[in-house]
């Protein structure tokens, strides 16, 4: 079974991130990048079924600049066994991104996609919705457990009111949530023979994908700085404050 991780890189969740002074977006210049945290919880899944016997071949591609090599090969030091980056410099959105997939997912043929439900910078939660339409594959999001037999894919998912578990058809799109599973570290040794692992490059025209954006980002704007709070001698002043104050009760 060949699996398919897309992976993106991101500033790393570590740092605390700026705006920029025009309000453009964040600026992530000498910013520590990384792997987005939910795309390493999903090559650590696609290994783990590689080490069950599972799966056969794991490939992981990015979408973006050409430092997107990085990821990749820190996926492949994982235990991924090849890498593709679309290389691109322009702004990706969801629906760009989807599609470029969609053109791997016909191109390689893997039975099962395993991507991170999110990325940590826009929160968009968009892709793996949208490559799982423009495929006609099955989906399930917000994976905590995923079971492989018999041509299907058993996911437990985490919903609102407790556990949700489905049954799909491979091949199938899967995303992942916190709770699947902890990456493991990445070891000198594995970094060294991930730097021999295929990594091959295209550009989005080469997959024949429209790139252009659908939106634009108007402003980007820190949150508001929070009050500090105060505190009151008894319950009697604490109600009169939040009902001629605060206006709560």
């Amino acid at each position: 079974m060949k699996i398919l991780i897309p992976v993106k890189r991101v500033v790393d969740y570590n740092v605390k991130v700026r705006v920029k002074s025009d309000q453009s977006g964040v600026d992530i210049a000498n910013v520590k990048m990384s792997m987005n945290p939910f795309d390493e919880i999903a090559v650590e899944e696609a290994v783990r079924l590689k080490e069950a016997g599972i799966a056969t071949e794991i490939i992981v591609v990015s979408c973006g600049p050409t430092q997107c090599q990085e990821t990749l090969r820190t996926a492949m030091a994982i235990g991924a066994d090849r890498g593709i980056l679309v290389e691109s410099t322009d702004e990706l959105q969801p629906l760009a991104v989807a599609k470029l997939l969609q053109a791997l997912v016909k191109k390689e043929g893997p039975e099962l996609v395993i991507l991170g439900k999110q990325a940590i910078d826009d929160d968009s939660n968009q892709t793996g919705q949208m490559l799982a339409a423009l495929t006609g594959m099955p989906q399930a999001t917000f994976a905590s457990k995923i079971v492989i037999a018999d041509g299907r894919a058993t996911v437990t998912r985490e919903v609102d009111g407790g556990l949700e578990t489905l049954s799909l058809v491979l091949p199938a799109v899967v995303t992942t949530d916190l709770r699947l599973n902890e990456p493991r570290y990445v070891t000198l040794p594995n970094i060294m023979k991930a730097k021999k692992k295929t990594l091959d490059v295209v550009k989005p025209a080469d997959l024949g994908v429209d790139i252009a954006p659908r939106f634009k980002t108007l402003k980007v704007t820190e949150p508001p700085a929070r009050k500090a709070g105060i505190k009151v001698p008894d319950v009697a002043t604490l109600v009169a404050k939040l009902k001629n104050e605060a206006k709560v009760i």
